[in-house]
Formats: C-alpha cells, sequence, structure tokens
C-alpha cells in the first residue's frame, strides 16, 4: 500500500520545486561530505591573502545556493569567530616583525597581522563550506552517507544515536534541575552545591545507562541485528559530476593562484 506523501515531499514533487535547500540539497550526500573534506583540506594549505580571500567568496558563493537564511547563519559564524577572536587579536603583539603601532610598551607587528588575517579567512571559509555542504545534511542522511563511504559502522552508530537522543537527555536533565528547584535547591560555591551537583551528574548517568539498555532491547525486538539498512541506493546524478568537476576546478584555481601570490 502506497503511503501518503509528508508535506516536504509534496512541495518537493512540485514541478520545478527545489528544496529548502536549494541547488546543495538536490547533490548526493555523499558528494558533499567528500567535496567539504576537499574544500577544507585545500583552503588549510593556503598561504597567500589573496587566496584565502577567494576561498572565502566560494564559500559565500555555496551559501547562496544553499538558500540558508543569511541573518542566522552570521549568528552562528559570529559564534565561531568569538572562540579565536583573543587570539587573533593577541597575535600582532606576539608575532615579531615590522611595528605598526605600539601600546603600553608592546609593539603590533605587520607580520602578526597578517598571520591572523589568514588564520580568520582560513577558519570561516572551512566552517562556512562545512555548514553549507555537511550541516544541512539531514542526521539520518549523513549517517547513511557516512556508511556508504564505508565508513566504521560502530562510528556510525554513535553518531546517529548521539544526534538522536542528546535532546533526550537534555530533557531529562531539565527534569532533575527542576525537581532541585522544588526542594529548594540554590546553587552556590559550597560543599553542598558541589555533592549536589555531582549527583545530578551520577544520575544522570544512571538513566542513561538504563535507556541504553532499554532502547537495546526494543531494537532486538525488532530484529535489530548491528547493521545499518540503507533507506535508498545511492547513485551519482549528472548534476553531481558537474558539481564534482566544478569543484575541482575551483580548487585547482585556487591552489595555483597561490602558488602565483606568494
Amino acid at each position: 500500500m502506497a503511503h501518503a506523501l509528508t508535506p516536504a515531499e509534496k512541495r518537493l514533487a512540485e514541478p520545478g520545486r527545489l528544496p529548502d535547500h536549494g541547488l546543495i540539497g538536490l547533490l548526493d550526500p555523499r558528494l558533499r561530505i567528500v567535496a567539504a573534506c576537499l574544500f577544507a583540506v585545500v583552503t588549510v594549505a593556503l598561504a597567500s591573502l589573496p587566496a584565502l580571500a577567494l576561498a572565502l567568496l566560494t564559500s559565500v558563493a555555496l551559501l547562496r545556493l544553499s538558500r540558508l537564511p543569511l541573518g542566522r547563519t552570521l549568528k552562528r559564524m559570529a559564534m565561531m569567530d568569538g572562540f579565536i577572536f583573543f587570539m587573533l587579536a593577541l597575535l600582532p603583539f606576539t608575532v615579531p616583525g615590522d611595528a605598526i603601532v605600539t601600546l603600553w610598551g608592546l609593539s603590533a607587528s605587520w607580520q602578526g597581522l597578517a598571520q591572523a588575517v589568514e588564520i580568520g579567512l582560513t577558519a570561516n571559509a572551512v566552517i562556512l563550506a562545512l555548514m553549507v555542504l555537511v550541516g544541512t545534511l539531514e542526521p539520518v542522511a549523513l549517517g547513511h552517507a557516512l556508511h556508504a563511504l564505508r565508513c566504521p559502522e560502530r562510528l556510525v552508530h554513535l553518531l546517529m544515536f548521539t544526534i538522536r537522543y542528546i535532546e533526550v537527555l537534555r530533557e531529562e536533565y531539565l527534569r532533575l534541575r527542576a525537581a532541585m528547584k522544588v526542594r529548594g535547591f540554590r546553587p552556590g560555591t559550597n560543599w553542598h552545591s558541589y555533592r549536589s551537583f555531582g549527583y545530578l551528574v551520577g544520575m544522570m548517568l544512571v538513566r542513561a545507562i538504563e535507556r541504553s539498555e532499554r532502547i537495546l532491547q526494543a531494537m532486538k525486538c525488532r530484529g535489530f541485528s548491528g547493521r545499518i539498512l540503507l533507506l535508498q541506493d545511492y547513485r551519482l546524478s549528472p548534476r553531481d559530476h558537474a558539481f564534482a568537476a566544478l569543484l575541482a576546478l575551483t580548487c585547482a584555481g585556487l591552489l595555483w593562484g597561490d602558488l602565483a601570490w606568494r
């Protein structure tokens, strides 16, 4: 018996209708993972600022093809930049070279500034490409694509179960925290608070083990044998071949340009 189409499937069934992630969403998941890895390796290998700037523009072009919301994506990029901001800000003052300015007896060098810009461009180009090509994949599609690429099954299982049940564990944590608040617990810098948080972590581990045992029993009852059953047979389309060729030419051009600009 044919099953009813979901709203997402109905939208895709409309003539000329693109998926939620534009042209990127039409590509084979395996190709997207390989393309992201290839682009990341090539971008990290670049050393000249013009080549890195072109790599970042390539990531921006992929972003436009994916039709991801620009504001939300830039906000996530800003969160990533926050982790490396202080390192980039300190590089000009820690790398010796020609001084730009002196603050409180510390000289900032042009060489340090160039390294900071290089790291910033590399990180943003790689992260943006990963967000577009891999971050837009559904968790199940990502797991099946990794399995199709001959990744170890146990790692794929671990990834898929983590994605599936991390929200369940978060809800369990929120319930335990709510129970602690109802009982009058207020965190502080004292041994009672430390012991209470230790009990909280221990209870989370105990409940996670109990839930994992129940999940394993339920999966065995449904015939799970430790193997991943693919829901579809992946096949590369002419669109996939064209994208792979274009990306390969882009990476080759970036490497050639990097050698020319050094």
